[in-house]
């Protein structure tokens, strides 16, 4: 025995030292990958070089196409690149993890002009809160914006905010509800590409008690999944023929796992961040970036998280976290705490804990809101 113990020393001495090599050189990958994300970022990839004509944004993402000379520099823009803005996607507090789907896009203009003017920023699906946030920061970045959102009432709401740093501002009504509105939105942005907007439950609910179960599953379909799709389709011919572009499609961290008493939204988050990671495996070789982006909590009014705390951060600073892993990352959660948490509920909790502590916050969050509604009748 003792033998054998001394012939197998040697070689169990190098499979351990090569080990604890092993995973020295990877955790020194990840933490010097981690400050390249979380502390230099990607620099002033979101600029006015982008240029003239930017395309419209969409449910969560973001689109960035250059000219035919450039490569995946995308920060070499030449003036002839173009910003498209995104739209958040409303939140209550009582309804679960909250998703604010935003989405920008980079294009090239039409006439691959260079006269320097601001590119264009869309918004789809418009709401106050992290859209309004957002739609700030590309204001203050010099981009003229485009609103896109299902009522008027809506876009006046938050047309005044991009107008104060002086910039261009239209707005279009259209409901991404509808199957039907894709050849008009075409039409109508002429150049521009659109956003969509995105819906979820009022509260957590078993799936056969949902309200009108029928219509409620073909507008989270419609909306929060065929207009992904339908504004793809619309948008990545032109990302193509440029041989450049950048999709940040973002979804929502209810898709990393199954969230029950959420389940078709959870479900239509997964499809994005799919989808997303998809494309990027089909497109990037063609010079296209396609990232899914996954935020967990962020402190608005409609959230009703009055109090940002170093996990639930203000729009402004997940806007501008999420901004700089645009090109670093293919899947992020876009703010670091989120990427922590990210990684504890997906890498440390199994899927049972998960379930379980899903079930139970939602199932607390589904009574109180019923006794609520109680309580107002």
């Amino acid at each position: 025995m003792k033998a054998l113990l001394h012939l197998a020393e040697v070689p169990l001495y190098w499979v351990g030292a090569l080990t604890a090599a092993c995973v020295s050189l990877w955790l020194a990958y990840k933490v010097l990958f981690g400050f390249r994300i979380w502390v230099i970022g990607n620099g002033q990839l979101v600029s006015t070089k982008l240029g003239k004509w930017a395309g419209t944004v969409y449910l969560g993402y973001i689109y960035c196409s250059s000219s035919p000379q450039g490569k995946m520099g995308l920060r070499r823009g030449s003036g002839a690149y173009g910003l498209s803005r995104v739209r958040t996607k409303r939140w209550a507090r009582d309804s679960g993890p909250p998703c604010w789907q935003m989405r920008w896009q980079l294009s090239c203009p039409a006439d691959g002009g260079t006269d320097g003017r601001t590119g264009w920023s869309a918004g789809r699906g418009v709401m106050l809160g992290q859209a309004a946030s957002s739609i700030s920061l590309l204001a203050r970045r010099g981009f003229a914006i485009v609103l896109i959102s299902r009522t008027q009432e809506k876009l006046d709401d938050v047309a005044p905010v991009p107008r104060t740093f002086n910039v261009e501002t239209k707005t279009i009504v259209a409901d991404f509800g509808s199957t039907d509105i894709y050849p008009k939105i075409e039409a109508g942005l002429a150049g521009l590409e659109v956003n969509n907007v995105g819906i979820s439950y009022t509260y957590p609910e078993f799936f056969l008690d949902i309200p009108d179960v029928d219509n409620f599953i073909n507008k989270m379909i419609n909306i929060n999944i065929t207009s992904v799709c339908q504004m793809t389709r619309l948008v990545l011919p032109r990302m193509v023929e440029r041989s450049m572009g950048v999709v940040l499609n973002i979804s929502s961290a209810s898709g990393m796992y199954p969230v029950p008493l959420l389940t078709i939204y959870s479900s239509s988050k997964a499809f994005v961040d799919f989808f997303s990671r998809g494309l990027n495996a089909e497109y990037k070789s063609k010079g296209i970036i396609i990232q899914s982006v996954l935020p967990f909590f962020v402190a608005t009014k409609m959230t009703r998280i009055r109090k940002p705390t170093l996990d639930k951060p203000t729009p402004e600073r997940y806007v501008a976290a999420e901004l700089t892993t645009v090109g670093l990352e293919s899947q992020t959660n876009g703010y670091f705490p989120h990427a922590v948490m990210g990684w504890i509920t997906t890498v440390l909790a199994t899927n049972r804990i998960v379930l379980y502590f899903g079930m139970k916050m939602g199932k607390a969050q589904r009574a109180g809101y019923l006794r609520r509604r109680k309580q107002r009748e």
